[in-house]
């Protein structure tokens, strides 16, 4: 019988953009989009990026023909890949799978954009290596068993995103079912990612997605090369899922691959913050609307998320209600909250503003979170949430949300895509230029080289 590993790197080296089930490109060009603007954005406003680039500049990496986006500059391929990969998970803006609790683009694009420079590699060629990246990372996930691999410590979206990059890169770099074997055999040793930035708002949240899209890339490479990789890297006896899980489950490593698209499973973010505190936000939206909720006048909230978003967003509300970053906001329920009554929506410029703001902060107090049995009971499928609002004069409004807007049962359209990556873009490219960058993302399957493609990231100079 075929093992894991095998399986995996057989059906990446396989695939090919012809045959890609209807409606996969086109989502995966939406994910491209989404994850394009956030990047522009965060390489100029992100509070981590200066330090990043310099020390990539201390490096001596500024120096090759591969692309940060947002950044005029050529960079080598192991710096384009680990500041764009850094950059996409800068703001928290970026795509999620709800089962898998990860994000996927941002590991496994930039691996991928690095790689596609490398080669001069088509339109075509660049969303097929970004499917095999997502469907081999999200399955990972969910056979390490999310909870169980956050109890330890682990962040997914890095641990399994070194893996997906170095197949995603491998399948840009032609490698076959042997090469990409190896790729995931030497990806193995990289594999890492501590949520211990929780602790104290630290950028490793960022820098370590990073380092996947940078490791991904050098494991490819190096397969490339003939460099031997460890075979059965996904269930030998020391592999990914025995040393990183107490509860894998591997069956779900390959289940219905290429038969189930995982790809179409993914979320995207109306809002900057962890996933866990969207679909709240979407129920504080719908009874502020619908009731003409003032911030002023709620006296508490109440907001019940599922057990596992708990211990990210809620515990402990001491913590939680008092953010001092915005690392601490993205995962501030409380703050999520009182910024989204306060001004009825939430957007990456309101860090600036509400972090110092006394009327949010003070409303952030008055909310609690709590492990809901309604959004415990929707979980994993879905990242549930409940807003229970108390007014001052008395009145008490609940509404629950099942699925959050951006979810695949409840997506974004085409437009609102639009209306997000213009809202990131729009202080460094002009509307002109964000015309010319979106419909060329947005039409990427005719682009014969990626080159031209990312250079419109850089603005009209």
């Amino acid at each position: 019988m075929t093992g894991t590993t095998r399986q995996l790197a057989e059906f990446a080296a396989g695939l090919t953009y012809d045959k890609l089930p209807a409606g996969i490109a086109a989502r995966t060009k939406l994910l491209i989009l989404d994850i394009a603007g956030i990047m522009v954005r965060a390489r100029h406003d992100a509070e981590s990026t200066a330090s990043l680039v310099s020390a990539v500049e201390r490096l001596g990496q500024v120096v090759g023909d591969c692309s940060v986006l947002g950044d005029g500059r050529g960079y080598t391929p192991m710096a384009a890949a680990l500041v764009n990969g850094s950059l996409a998970h800068s703001l928290d803006f970026d795509d999620t799978h709800a089962e898998a609790s990860l994000h996927s683009s941002a590991p496994i694009v930039p691996a991928v954009l690095a790689a596609a420079e490398m080669t001069d590699a088509s339109g075509r060629d660049v969303i097929t290596a970004c499917v095999v990246g997502y469907e081999i990372q999200i399955r990972l996930a969910k056979a390490l068993v999310p909870t169980a691999h956050y109890d330890r410590g682990y962040h997914p979206t890095a641990t399994c995103g070194v893996m997906a990059a170095a197949a995603a890169a491998g399948k840009i770099l032609g490698l076959d079912a042997d090469g990409i074997e190896s790729a995931l055999g030497i990806a193995l040793s990289q594999a890492a990612g501590s949520m211990q930035f929780l602790a104290d708002g630290a950028w490793t949240k960022r820098s370590h997605v990073g380092q996947a899209a940078q490791n991904g890339l050098t494991c490819a490479t190096m397969a490339a090369e003939g460099f031997k990789g460890p075979k059965e890297a996904i269930e030998g006896k020391w592999g990914f899922l025995h040393s990183l899980s107490p509860k894998a489950d591997l069956d779900k490593a390959a289940a219905d691959l290429g038969e189930y698209w995982e790809t179409m499973a993914l979320g995207v973010k109306p809002y900057p913050s962890c996933r866990y505190t969207h679909a709240a936000m979407d129920a504080i939206r719908q009874l502020a609307g619908e009731h003409g909720i003032a911030a002023d006048a709620v006296e508490t909230a109440t907001i019940g998320v599922p057990e596992t978003g708990w211990k990210i967003v809620g515990n402990s509300d001491a913590e939680k209600q008092n953010p001092k970053s915005i690392v601490d906001g993205q995962f501030s329920m409380p703050f999520c909250a009182a910024v989204v009554l306060r001004t009825g929506n939430m957007v990456w410029d309101d860090y600036k503003t509400h972090l110092n703001d006394a009327d949010t902060l003070a409303l952030a107090k008055r909310i609690t979170t709590v492990v809901d049995p309604d959004a415990e009971a929707a979980f994993p499928d879905n990242m549930a949430g409940k807003a229970t609002i108390r007014m001052k004069s008395g009145e008490v409004y609940e509404r629950f949300v099942e699925i959050p807007k951006g979810e695949p049962d409840n997506f974004m359209s085409q437009a609102e895509f639009r209306a997000k990556f213009d809202g990131l873009c729009a202080p460094y490219l002009s509307e002109a230029g964000m015309e010319r960058f979106s419909c060329a993302l947005l039409n990427l399957e005719e682009a014969n080289s990626l080159r031209s493609v990312l250079a419109l990231s850089h603005g009209d100079a």
